[in-house]
């Protein structure tokens, strides 16, 4: 039997428009892993770099001031998705590998190439740019003196 509390496969948080909450995101999605298992998965290093990426993309172009930005975690056992929901207007776009003189826009290069899938869905208000890995969890430790069948 599993003693380990297991966290609901949906997980969000709300993060005011300031410096830290990048790190509070990146903190909030490390124990989310812990929880599902996927810590010390090869993708866990990709999902912490790309919540960082976009949470930042939506501090610095989505969210206006006195709003905050939500972070919605999803895992269902095989899939991993990320949303980061902002208020601003307008769609990130992704700078041209060639265009060396922009100053913005790699964060989604990054996204591109580290995530399964990524895109933007609008909303009502604003839009939620969003990423999904495939994931396994790591395997259950075997249990001291378990016979294998």
């Amino acid at each position: 039997m599993n003693d380990r509390t297991q966290l609901p496969c949906v997980r969000e948080r709300f993060l005011r428009r300031e410096r830290r909450s990048v790190q509070a995101a990146r903190r909030f999605t490390a124990e989310s892993l812990t929880g599902w298992d996927l810590a010390g998965t090869d993708r866990a290093d990709d999902v912490l770099l790309c919540v960082s990426e976009l949470v930042t993309n939506a501090l610095l172009h989505g969210v206006p001031p006195g709003r905050h930005s939500r972070l919605l975690l999803r895992y269902d056992g095989r899939v991993l998705g990320i949303e980061v929901h902002d208020s601003g207007p307008g769609v990130p776009r992704v700078v041209d590998d060639g265009d060396t003189g922009a100053e913005g826009g790699r964060g989604l290069l990054l996204v591109a190439a580290l995530s399964d899938k990524w895109g933007v869905r609008e909303r009502e208000l604003g839009k939620a740019v969003w990423c999904e890995f495939l994931c396994d969890p790591l395997p259950a430790p075997a249990v001291r003196g378990a016979r294998a069948s």
